[in-house]
């Protein structure tokens, strides 16, 4: 017998607002998990956090109408269960409460903050493992537009795992320095990869973007090579050319440099030659989560 389910999952990030929706089969033998929708908004909550340190009525009502009309999709898709979860930019939101007690009364949905820690423990809780190769040691990196992810992993767990408050909105506010990664990041990833064939795992949007223009097979890797050629080229060319040559939406052509500079310096560092993109992110962890705790209930 198989039931049917049906999931979502609000990442309210510093970028972007993302709604997933999930539909889960499940029999007594296997689960699965199928992407029913994926809808973005680009409401940058980081632009007025790491400017100002709060968030200005007018993103705060543009991001209740995001909400309202989330919470009339997942009407529409019949959600059995959902969490909205807010990441780098309400954590630093000098008027966080004062943000999700107004989207609450306009949308009814309720936004908790979830710490970086526990950011990374959700991301862990998707079907990432199956991504990984048993004796391998592969470095997951998940770029957002408040902060970076970084965890090595191996055998299926987590061996170090660490938060920075690097991202791609804060170094194009000038609110982080580029000399950060060298200074900061650079001698934990050093640290932790010493005498280890690594690998990379990316997730976000930027690195997910340039897997799909590479036009690489779902599965496949990209090299360090082409990362850094990727990054080489789209910073040599202006904002405006970004979106003429490469039809790049106007929220993705100005992220995509500082976030391929993050990843491609990752790379060096831990002396890795190829990345794998399997587009899974926090989204997916919280879902997969929501579904093995309902499960004991």
């Amino acid at each position: 017998m198989m039931n049917i389910h049906t999931y979502a999952a609000i990442d309210i990030g510093s970028n972007a607002i993302r709604l997933l929706i999930n539909t889960i089969y499940e029999t007594p033998q296997s689960v699965t998990f199928n992407k029913t929708s994926l809808v973005r908004v680009p409401i940058r909550l980081g632009q007025d956090v790491f400017t100002v340190g709060k968030i200005s009525k007018k993103t705060i009502n543009r991001l209740a109408d995001a909400m309202t009309a989330y919470k009339l999709l997942m009407k529409i898709y019949n959600v059995d269960r959902y969490r909205a979860f807010a990441t780098s930019a309400m954590r630093e939101a000098e008027n966080s409460s004062e943000v999700i007690k107004k989207v609450k009364e306009k949308s009814g949905i309720k936004i908790e903050i979830i710490s970086g820690k526990e950011e990374a423990k959700v991301i862990f809780s998707s079907e990432l493992r199956n991504y990984l190769e048993s004796d391998n040691y592969y470095l997951y990196v998940d770029v957002g537009g408040g902060s970076t992810e970084i965890s090595l992993l191996n055998k299926g767990s987590v061996l170090y795992s660490q938060s920075f408050p690097i991202g791609t909105v804060r170094l194009l506010d000038g609110k982080v320095e580029e000399s950060y990664i060298p200074k900061v990041i650079k001698p934990w990833v050093e640290k932790i990869t010493q005498n280890k064939h690594i690998e990379l795992i990316g997730s976000g949007g930027n690195i997910n973007y340039i897997f799909k223009e590479s036009g690489k097979k779902e599965g496949k890797f990209l090299s360090y090579h082409y990362i850094h050629q990727q990054y080489e080229l789209l910073k040599n060319l202006t904002y405006e050319e970004r979106i003429e040559k490469f039809n790049m939406k106007p929220d993705r052509a100005d992220v995509v440099v500082p976030a391929l500079l993050i990843y491609n310096s990752i790379m060096r560092y831990a002396h890795a030659t190829r990345i794998h993109i399997p587009k899974i992110g926090v989204a997916d962890g919280m879902i997969n989560l929501m579904f093995k705790r309902n499960r004991k209930i």
